[in-house]
């Protein structure tokens, strides 16, 4: 039927179902959002071609026309042929389609993009009539067409209702009747576009919010749209996730069970949202902090207070705050000020041609003696103004993003010293005593002259730059091109402080003296100031990102179950450490043999001896010292089918920060009568038998997951690092009757305080047997019950298990009327079984199931 049209559509109609609205909808919105796709067939056609197919237009076009009136009533008017004009129906139509469009409530399409798609529509009309007439299905697919674009009011509020209700069929709806712009073959953009409108969800930050934060912030700009401008997310959105976060929601809660209003955001994506949000809310506390030192001091004026209210990150507050600091010297243009000298510029500027420097001199007062004097201290003002105007900052931020501004490095004075004091005498020294700082020198080589363009510098790159400035091997410098001067130059003085009348050649000088002093003292290391921040803070938050990333990935490994397991901690002087684990991760037997030595038989006997006795198939070796001869001699052992009949294999795992969890107060508390070498097997065995479970355990710092952890902000990276944790974990979802109570710290919603809580409960009263049940912990609020619910799986197998254990199942409804007292309403709640509670599903959706 429709195989000729365009290209890009072809192949959305090719993909979908020929029968669901969806497919062309996609085709419509993809035909519209490509503004200069043109159709192939025509180009080369010979004028008597477009002839004849403009006859067989008119010809054909005339069954299609009557498709126009989109009410339901009159379903046979698209067989009646007479209508001739195509284009009048058209523009009638349109104005009607508006009308439903205001009148409906409906929320998915907007009145331009109906507009849109008739245009779009009758394009398509058009290019119908290359099929010829006697094509079979010509006319069932004008009438497919017109099923595919009609949409009534009514169905509108039933994707309200149904979308309301959280039911499948809202999911089915919304995608027959939404128009998305998207191709097949492209990865998802993090910024998806949208209609404008969530289903069923406040899309606009409610009044009273909105108000307690603008009184909260104090600022003179919108929260919301510096928000969206940054992240470059939508407004609604931006507003959503605020009130989400003000409410106490996680993010792994907001990211599954409340993706309508993140507009879809993943994790990464809310949590910058999240982050921008608090850098904000950091600038405005720092900016009330500054005003009201400034009004102690008496230094703040109306002109002052607006400039601080008006800055929007923290370099540019502390630009506008750095002359008046206590500690700072006193600059030379407050110093020019405090002598009078500020009239003497204003004259300056709006009438040069009364200004009579002489007049200003006061032969006893310092700075005033002379005409020299007076000049001087009337540069430093309008310097000192030039460098804080908003519209010549933002002049020159123009010039150096169109210019090649780069960053240099080179190696110290100091550092080159003590290299080359190194050398000569370096058998005199004391081994350790300069070979270390020599070495730490030498690992900077790539940077000793090392130059690339801002834009282009990687973030591992800048880290190095920073480390070996601090350690002082490196000196650093932002070159700036001397076009950017000159151009800078030749506009401030011709265009932004041009005098307003007439002025004398003298007047001119110090107008260009003092752009050049502003420029050379003031801006440049502003600029260079600004450039260096913004690098280190994009270089800190892509190590902290990449951190994010690997420790993800290791997380998420799957697990290796329903066998046993030999951790072994390889070593040579030590021996190697053995810990055989059973399939649920219990320590079965741990010991300790010297695989490296002269009595290897000997060991090698006692190795196939304990496989045999616990029927362990799986080797796990660590990846530390004497790694591969263990490995080596594994794989010798099983080559000759030492172990036979078992069929044995092995692996081998990171073992970073084994030794740092041996030795901490959860491996002490775990296996208190262990070794901490032994503890060590246990966690490297334990690694691979269940990987989350047991590296959340670990600080995700000891990891080995990333670089320049130590040039980083520590409270950053542990809150990002934190909460990849929690998103893992909250993602894979714990059994709460199995799982350890450092597992239960990292769900969402849950801390330290309310997983030994729960740890407590679960000892006293036996397993879980529903979701509802957590209540009945104590510190289990309604909010962290909301949070944590989603999260946490009860499966019958864990509780039929458990219940072989001597708690008695009478206290389990003994405990609701202790707590009766409390105010809580815990009689109620009920001690079966609910099979949702094994799934993802959130208790609050649960009536939505059942229905």
């Amino acid at each position: 039927m429709m195989r000729r049209p365009r290209t890009t559509a072809t192949k959305a109609v090719e993909y979908g179902d020929m029968d669901s609205d969806l497919s062309f909808l996609q085709t419509a919105s993809s035909d519209e959002d490509s503004e200069e796709w043109r159709p192939p067939e025509q180009k080369p056609r010979a004028p008597a071609a477009k002839e004849k197919q403009k006859a067989t237009a008119k010809k054909t076009v005339t069954p299609k026309q009557p498709k126009a009136p989109k009410v339901p009533k009159e379903p046979k008017v698209p067989k009646e042929p007479k209508p001739r004009a195509p284009r009048k129906p058209a523009a009638e139509r349109k104005p009607q389609a508006s009308k439903v469009q205001r009148n409906s409530s409906a929320p998915v399409l907007a009145g331009s993009k109906r507009k849109k798609i008739e245009e779009v529509q009758n394009k398509a009309g058009e290019k119908q009539t290359e099929v010829p007439e006697g094509e079979r299905g010509g006319e069932a697919s004008v009438r497919v067409k017109e099923e595919r674009l009609s949409f009534t009011p009514s169905e509108a509020h039933q994707v309200d209702r149904y979308a309301g209700e959280g039911s499948s069929l809202a999911l089915l709806k919304a995608k027959k009747e939404e128009v998305e712009d998207f191709t097949f073959g492209e990865p998802c953009p993090k910024k998806p576009k949208t209609m404008g409108a969530c289903l069923g969800r406040p899309t606009t930050l409610p009044t009273s919010l909105a108000n307690d934060l603008r009184n909260e912030l104090s600022m003179n700009w919108d929260l919301i749209e510096v928000l969206s401008t940054l992240t470059c997310v939508e407004r609604w959105v931006c507003s959503n996730i605020i009130s989400l976060l003000r409410e106490e929601n996680t993010v792994p809660f907001m990211v599954r069970y409340r993706k309508e209003m993140i507009n879809h955001m993943d994790a990464d994506a809310v949590r910058d949202v999240q982050l921008v949000y608090e850098e904000l809310r950091s600038v405005s506390k720092k900016t009330q902090s500054v005003i009201q030192t400034l009004k102690k001091d008496g230094a703040l004026t109306d002109e002052l207070e607006q400039e601080l209210r008006s800055c929007r990150s923290a370099d540019e507050l502390d630009h506008v705050y750095s002359p008046y600091k206590k500690g700072s010297k006193l600059t030379k243009a407050r110093r020019a000020k405090a002598l009078g000298l500020e009239a003497a510029v204003s004259t300056l500027m709006d009438s040069p041609h009364t200004l009579d420097l002489r007049a200003w001199i006061k032969p006893d007062t310092e700075g005033l003696s002379s005409v020299e004097e007076v000049t001087t201290g009337v540069e430093h003002i309008l310097a000192d103004m030039i460098a804080k105007d908003p519209e010549t900052l933002t002049y020159i931020k123009t010039l150096c993003e169109n210019s090649f501004v780069s960053i240099h490095s080179s190696v110290s004075k100091s550092a080159l010293k003590e290299k080359a004091q190194e050398k000569p005498g370096q058998s005199d020294k004391k081994p350790g005593a300069h070979p270390n700082k020599n070495k730490d020198i030498d690992k900077f080589n790539l940077y000793f002259d090392f130059t690339s363009n801002i834009q282009r510098i990687q973030s591992h790159q800048t880290l190095a730059i920073n480390r070996g400035e601090s350690l002082k091997i490196l000196m650093v410098k932002v070159n700036i091109p001397d076009k950017v001067k000159s151009d800078f130059t030749r506009w401030c003085i011709s265009n932004r402080w041009r005098p307003k009348t007439f002025a004398r050649e003298e007047v001119l000088a110090i107008i260009k003296n003092a752009v050049e002093d502003s420029y050379k003292r003031l801006i440049l290391p502003f600029l260079t100031r600004s450039y260096r921040t913004k690098l280190t803070s994009a270089a800190e938050k892509e190590s902290i990102a990449m951190f994010g990333r690997n420790l993800r990935q290791r997380l998420l490994v799957g697990p290796i179950r329903g066998c046993v397991i030999m951790g072994v901690d390889p070593g040579f002087r030590h021996g190697c450490k053995l810990a055989i684990l059973s399939p649920t991760s219990q320590i079965l037997h741990t010991d300790v043999v010297y695989l490296h030595s002269s009595g290897q038989h000997r060991e090698a006997d006692k190795l196939c001896h304990l496989m045999k006795k616990y029927s362990c198939t799986r080797v796990v070796i660590g990846n530390g010292t004497a790694c591969r001869e263990t490995e080596s001699f594994f794989a010798d052992l099983i080559s000759r089918q030492f172990f036979q009949p078992l069929d044995v294999s092995y692996c081998i795992t990171n073992e970073a920060g084994a030794s740092i969890y041996s030795v901490s107060p959860e491996a002490v508390k775990e296996m208190p009568d262990l070794d901490p070498n032994l503890r060590s097997a246990v966690s490297i065995g334990r690694r691979v038998q269940d990987p989350l479970a047991e590296l959340v355990k670990i600080d995700p710092k000891h990891i080995g997951i990333g670089t320049y952890q130590h040039d980083v902000s520590a409270g950053a990276l542990k809150a990002a690092l934190d909460g990849v944790v929690q998103e893992c974990v909250s993602f894979v979802g714990v059994d709460i009757n199995i799982c350890s109570e450092v597992l239960m710290r990292h769900v969402a919603g849950l801390n330290a305080v309310r997983a030994k809580n729960i740890a407590e409960w679960r000892e006293q009263n036996g397993p879980f047997m529903n979701r509802e049940q957590l209540k009945l912990v104590k510190g289990m609020g309604p909010k962290s019950y909301q949070q944590c619910a989603g999260f946490i799986r009860i499966n019958p197998q864990t509780i039929h298990s458990v219940k072989s254990s001597p708690h008695p199942a009478s206290t389990m409804q003994e405990k609701p009327a202790a707590k009766k007292g409390k105010g809580k309403s815990c009689i109620n709640i009920p001690t079966s079984f609910n099979p949702l509670d094994q799934t993802c599903i959130h208790p609050e959706s649960y009536d939505v199931t059942h229905r």
